[in-house]
């Protein structure tokens, strides 16, 4: 015979701030080692024109490189925009309303830099 002691507790979503946490310190150092990989490139000796910035991204490793970068960025901002609409927006249509515009505007931003990156 099993006595159970206490109530059930239905835990939802432990562990899920962690994941976000890690993930937003993960997306912040890929792009601060972009930032880094970049001032590199443009603190070399030379002009700094469109020339060395179409030389700098011609390289397939650069266009590569940055587009992770984007998709760090864009999921380094859904996860901060998330937690904010999640923190401050109560009304549960409202909130669902800006969550989709804010995945759909990243989409749209990610999209557009992918198709800049690959016009080099």
């Amino acid at each position: 015979m099993a006595i159970n002691y206490g109530s059930k507790r239905l835990v939802v979503g432990a562990h899920y701030g962690l994941r976000d946490w890690l993930s937003q310190r993960v997306t912040a150092v890929v792009m601060a080692l972009f930032t880094f990989v970049l001032l590199l490139q443009v603190l070399t000796p030379g002009p700094l024109g469109y020339d060395k910035w179409a030389g700098i991204f011609a390289q397939q490793w650069m266009k590569v490189l940055t587009f992770v970068v984007v998709v760090s960025l864009a999921y380094h901002a859904w996860v901060g925009m998330r937690d904010i609409w999640m923190d401050y927006v109560k009304p549960v249509g409202l909130r669902l309303v800006l969550q989709v515009a804010t995945i759909g505007w990243l989409v749209g931003c990610a999209g557009w830099a992918v198709q800049v990156i690959w016009r080099l």
